[in-house]
């Protein structure tokens, strides 16, 4: 199975955190939300991942 992880955007909701950081990279608990996002995927036998980004593109 494939999975889509849709990881673009400013993030602006989550300011002052995104303003150096995008938010994908946000800590949660010690772990960034996109390192969370894709344990869960391999958790769950999905391994092709695509990441969609365009962080200050």
């Amino acid at each position: 199975m494939k999975a889509l992880i849709l990881a673009a955007g400013l993030g602006t909701r989550l300011a002052p955190i995104t303003n150096e950081v995008p938010k994908s990279l946000v800590p949660v608990n010690g772990k960034p939300i996109l390192m969370k996002q894709i344990e869960n995927l391999y958790q769950n036998n999905i391994t092709d991942i695509t990441i969609i980004a365009g962080y200050k593109s």
